[in-house]
């Protein structure tokens, strides 16, 4: 089973957006795909419960369950403040990839900073094949939040995934426990555009 691990300590920047849509991705691939919510919120969790039979499955799975069904990948929506605990360690650890989304702020950008190197130093130090990589979130590419977010992640070499923009369409599919790749295509052709980068990556 490979980990999918969506972290940033800071709450606010669309980790449950991102978790449940590419829980959504998997599944729609056909690929075996459980959700893990370690938010205090719960979100992700009611995504879960909300989503109906007819769709692709994503299994919810509490974070001290023993699971023995074959999944081939999990999605962990981390919990806001993940940063130097040994939970943080340990999941760090287990992940195969780690997603860590920024919104468009200076603010946000140097709250990240120091997560960002400890993921570094952790690659680094495991001298593994984990790779890491960052989202754009609520933001357009070739505006100038992402043109300070990619000036920001070049002196610490990592590499911007993909740029979503601020829709509503994320937000109505949520409540209907869908992810975008569940809607037809004239309702998110747009959104799907902007995932196929992080399709690529997520493939890999």
């Amino acid at each position: 089973m490979k980990t999918v691990l969506i972290a940033n300590p800071k709450g606010g920047c669309g980790k449950t957006t991102l978790s449940t849509n590419i829980a959504g991705y998997f599944a729609s691939c056909g690929e075996p795909v459980a959700l893990l919510d370690m938010d205090r919120q719960q979100s992700a969790a009611l995504w879960s419960a909300a989503r109906p039979e007819a769709l692709p499955v994503v299994r919810a799975l509490k974070n001290n369950s023993k699971h023995s069904n074959p999944y081939n990948w999990l999605v962990v929506d981390s919990a806001a403040g993940l940063s130097g605990s040994n939970l943080a360690r340990s999941l760090i650890k287990k992940a195969n990839k780690i997603i860590v989304p920024i919104t468009p702020s200076m603010f946000d950008l140097h709250a990240s900073k120091d997560f960002l190197q400890t993921l570094i130093e952790e690659k680094r130090a495991r001298k593994s094949n984990c790779e890491i990589g960052v989202i754009g979130m609520r933001m357009e590419p070739r505006t100038r939040a992402a043109q300070a977010l990619e000036y920001f992640l070049s002196s610490i070499d990592l590499p911007v995934l993909a740029f979503l923009r601020d829709t509503q369409v994320y937000v109505n599919a949520a409540f209907e426990g869908k992810s975008l790749f569940d809607l037809p295509h004239h309702l998110a052709g747009r959104e799907l555009e902007q995932w196929t980068p992080l399709q690529r990556w997520l493939a890999k």
